[in-house]
C-alpha cells in the first residue's frame, strides 16, 4: 500500500468516524471539549433478558457510566487520550471523543436486576425481564 492510499484510507476512517457522533440536544452544552461517538451495539432476545454488547475501544470499567432514569438507560464511556512515552505519534486512524448510547426500556426489564460488566472494550449489559405473574383470580362479594 503506496502513502497516498494510506491517507486516503485514513481520511475515510476520521469521516466514517465523525458520521457516526451522537448529536448533542438542542440546549444542551458540552461541559468537556471532545467529541461524543455513538457506539455500535448488538442487541440479543432471549426468554429470561436482553443483552446489549457495545464497543466501547478504550474504555475500561473506571471510566463507564450506566445511569438509568425515567426509563431510558444511558451509558457513556470516557476515553483517556493515549501517550506514547518516547515515541512519536506519526500516524492516527483513531478520532478522540467520549461514547453515549441510550435507551428506551420497556416494562418487561427488571431495573433492579440490571448488570454490566467491561472486557478487551466489550460492554456487557445483561437486563433481566420481570418473572412472568401467574394470574390470580379475585373474588367479587355482594356488598
Amino acid at each position: 500500500m503506496n502513502t497516498s492510499t494510506e491517507l486516503k484510507t485514513t481520511e475515510q476512517s476520521q469521516q466514517d468516524l465523525q458520521k457516526q457522533e451522537s448529536p448533542t440536544p438542542e440546549g444542551v452544552e458540552p461541559t468537556r471539549q471532545t467529541r461524543t461517538y455513538r457506539p455500535h451495539v448488538d442487541i440479543v432476545d432471549s426468554p429470561q433478558h436482553v443483552t446489549l454488547r457495545v464497543n466501547l475501544p478504550g474504555v475500561n470499567e473506571d471510566r463507564t457510566e450506566l445511569t438509568l432514569e425515567k426509563n431510558v438507560l444511558t451509558i457513556h464511556g470516557y476515553v483517556k487520550p493515549a501517550h506514547y512515552e518516547g515515541y512519536e505519534l506519526v500516524g492516527s486512524e483513531y478520532g478522540l471523543g467520549d461514547f453515549e448510547r441510550s435507551f428506551q426500556l420497556t416494562n418487561e426489564i427488571d431495573r433492579e436486576g440490571i448488570e454490566a460488566v467491561v472486557r478487551n472494550g466489550v460492554l456487557t449489559v445483561q437486563l433481566p425481564k420481570v418473572k412472568e405473574q401467574s394470574k390470580q383470580k379475585i373474588s367479587v362479594t355482594a356488598g
